[in-house]
């Protein structure tokens, strides 16, 4: 579902006037990487071994630039690009960015997979550009990521947001000014999570980084 909606957003807002004028983009969605939150918390599979892969097919079908649509992956951004001979958008350090320029505080709340938030990529990057990060309590955070499941497991939308209702809730009583929809899977419900707070889609980061990056209006973004 992210890898889809990623395809849609920098198609949506790449500003082409036809069929020519739109970015030339190979997709290689592979469902046998193993999942990153496993790896990282539970010592399941390493995924390296298949996003290396992965990357390496992108090149060899001509790729010059690589967006990567899940956050928690970017927990072994660092190996993947030693590894990678294009650059890698870099979609943590762009939600970050997004954040500075838009935040009225300094407190951040995330929602994220477990494994995204436990590696502390996203408060490592916030710190770099001056804010700072709230994350769920232990029972929110498997509510979070439990929405998340249901939406990979192509469920209910709102069934997911409402996973997320009491997440969300504490987060903004706890101080944040700003949510970090820092997982993919959560910019699907990012209409449905019923608050007034700003946010940052990481997902829409990413695209917009992605364009601007192809088109030559900017470098990449590294903190």
């Amino acid at each position: 579902m992210a890898t889809v909606e990623a395809f849609r957003r920098i198609t949506a807002i790449t500003p082409a006037h036809s069929d020519q004028e739109h970015l030339h983009v190979f997709v290689d969605s592979d469902p046998s990487i193993p999942d990153r939150t496993r790896a990282l918390l539970h010592g399941g599979e390493d995924p390296r071994p298949k996003l290396l892969a992965s990357g390496r097919r992108l090149i060899d079908a001509g790729a010059e630039l690589i967006c990567l649509p899940c956050n928690t992956s970017h927990a072994f951004y660092e190996w993947l690009q030693e590894r990678i001979d294009v650059p890698i958008v870099h979609m943590v350090d762009e939600a970050a960015t997004a954040a500075r320029k838009r935040a009225k505080g300094s407190l951040c709340g995330l929602l994220a997979t477990s494994g995204t938030a436990a590696t502390g990529i996203y408060a490592t990057a916030l710190h770099h550009v001056g804010l700072e990060i709230a994350l769920p309590g232990a029972e929110h955070q498997r509510a979070v990521h439990e929405s998340i499941s249901v939406i990979k497991a192509g469920g209910s939308l709102d069934d997911a947001a409402a996973l997320c209702a009491e997440s969300v809730d504490a987060l903004l009583a706890d101080g944040a000014t700003m949510l970090i929809l820092g997982c993919t899977e959560l910019s699907l419900i990012a209409d449905r999570l019923g608050h007034t707070a700003q946010v940052v889609d990481a997902l829409q980061a990413m695209a917009e980084a992605t364009v601007d990056i192809a088109l030559g209006r900017r470098a990449a973004v590294s903190l």
